[in-house]
């Protein structure tokens, strides 16, 4: 059984023990044993990186172009090998995962041409003979914790930018998927940037999530995952001074008019509900359908579920994975059962799938849950699943299908099915959501633009594109006397 370290100052270090990381298509598959680092650990990475960080926070920005371009240039290489074992370690799809290791290249590369385009100002004082400059720098060592459904590409997200304006990294992945992360730090770690700029701390959320939110040598910390775990996280960094940055959680809807394509919001809610098993954050939880369209829109997705293959996610024609594991399975199956008990009725799927791998060895499998005849108060209605799992509401028309879109402490994403051009615009304007698909799904959006929501979804400056230097830089007003 292979093992894999923690990367420290440069170094693989040992961990103090080891934690398997299984195949959730296969439970026989441990695709090795992971480090499990503990607060000295962390202790040592901060201690690596502060050390880093006057250097490499005013290094030439040429070099750090470079080495970002080197990253992405390998993981774009390398991209159907790291595609392979996203999906083997998370459970998405083989060709979903292989997307994801491209958006992660394609994010570096971005970050190495952001290297050379940081830009300030000029301006003249109210008082004669003197100049002001308004410059970004670094705001020193950068704490992120990262999510298990996007292994690769939301590390890429948050290292990319911190590297590029001359900050130094601590990364802890999530505790379920370590192999993404683990191969992005060998990548990093041979792309030229020197030792302490980059480090790799692996192990539990509650010993090593906690030691880099308490440590007073984080100078800020960017998390994605849990609404509970963001909240704490907050409370501990407003306390202590830390700049922070969260991306929480979501009950995204997506809302078909009577005028939409019934094709199209069938294909796009199908999308936005269930593929990568449910497990994104912008995925749509809530389809929000007007009175005259409801028949025939529950019938046709019904249909399109049916078509739906859920099997290995490595293996040819999987449409759908498993769930990440045996814990968000059973959450995900619960839900179904208190959404029933509160008077749904399960139209579809909603049960363990007993889909065998070629070992033999079941699963996480589960099939896509569809539950109509919801009111907007149930409980499947308000609170997060985080599994391939839709409840359908019926609304009587726009104003109040905006109204129940609306209803959520969420704002996350949100999509709207019309072929109305008054509709899609008030909708656009209205939905009190970071991020708005009109006849597209919820999820997919592109790297070089601002990602994030409102309310309970998000707190703190954007991810991604030029956005992201709001949060890794701090802003430096001089004045000279001429």
């Amino acid at each position: 059984m292979s093992r894999y370290d923690n990367l420290i100052n440069g170094q693989w270090v040992e961990g103090k023990s080891y934690a398997p990381n299984t195949n959730p298509s296969d439970l026989s598959d441990v695709i090795g044993e992971y480090a499990q680092g503990d607060a000295s650990d962390v202790e040592a990475a901060v201690a690596a990186a502060t050390a880093a960080f006057p250097t490499w926070s005013v290094s030439g920005i040429q070099a750090r172009s470079d080495a970002l371009d080197k990253i992405g240039s390998e993981i774009l290489a390398r991209n159907e090998e790291l595609g392979d074992l996203l999906a083997r370690e998370e459970g998405k799809t083989r060709a979903e995962g292989i997307g994801e290791v491209a958006r992660a290249g394609q994010i570096f590369k971005f970050f190495a041409g952001e290297c050379l385009r940081l830009s300030g100002e000029t301006l003249p004082s109210v008082r004669p003979g003197i100049g002001v400059e308004i410059t970004r720098e670094a705001i020193g060592v950068v704490g992120l914790i990262t999510p298990w459904n996007f292994p690769i590409a939301i590390p890429a997200w948050k290292i990319a930018p911190a590297l590029a304006f001359g900050n130094c990294v601590v990364l802890k992945p999530a505790d379920l998927v370590p192999g993404s992360a683990w191969a992005l730090a060998d990548i990093i770690q041979r792309s030229g940037i020197p030792a302490g700029v980059f480090n790799l701390v692996m192990g539990r959320g509650r010993v090593i999530g906690e030691a880099l939110v308490q440590h007073p040598g984080i100078a800020a910390i960017s998390f994605t995952g849990s609404v509970g775990v963001g909240r704490g996280i907050a409370a501990a960094c407003v306390a202590s001074g830390k700049k922070v940055q969260l991306e929480m959680g979501g009950k995204n809807p997506q809302v078909v008019l009577d005028d939409a394509d019934l094709n199209q919001a069938v294909e796009l809610s199908a999308q936005s509900c269930f593929y990568s098993t449910g497990q994104r954050c912008t995925a749509s939880s809530r389809l929000i359908v007007t009175d005259k369209i409801y028949p025939a829109f529950v019938e046709a997705l019904q249909a399109r579920m049916a078509k739906i293959k859920v099997g290995d996610a490595r293996a040819a024609g999987t449409d759908i994975g498993p769930v990440v594991s045996q814990a968000q399975l059973e959450q995900d199956l619960s839900y179904v059962e208190i959404a029933k008990a509160e008077g749904a009725v399960l139209a579809s799927g909603g049960g363990r799938v007993a889909c065998h791998t070629g070992s033999g060895q079941q699963g996480f499998f589960m099939q896509p849950a569809l539950l109509v005849d919801t009111q907007a108060g149930m409980r499947i209605n308000r609170e997060e699943v985080f599994g391939p799992v839709a409840s359908v509401i019926r609304v009587s028309g726009y104003e109040e299908a905006l109204a129940v879109a609306n209803d959520t402490e969420f704002g996350l994403s949100a999509g709207i099915a019309t072929t109305s051009l008054k509709y899609a615009t008030h909708f656009k304007r209205h939905s009190q959501a970071g991020m708005v698909m009109v006849n597209l799904p919820t999820a997919g959006v592109d790297y070089h633009v601002p990602f994030g929501g409102r309310k309970g979804s998000s707190y703190g400056p954007r991810e991604q594109g030029r956005y992201a230097q709001e949060f890794y830089t701090t802003v430096k007003t001089a004045y000279t006397l001429a």
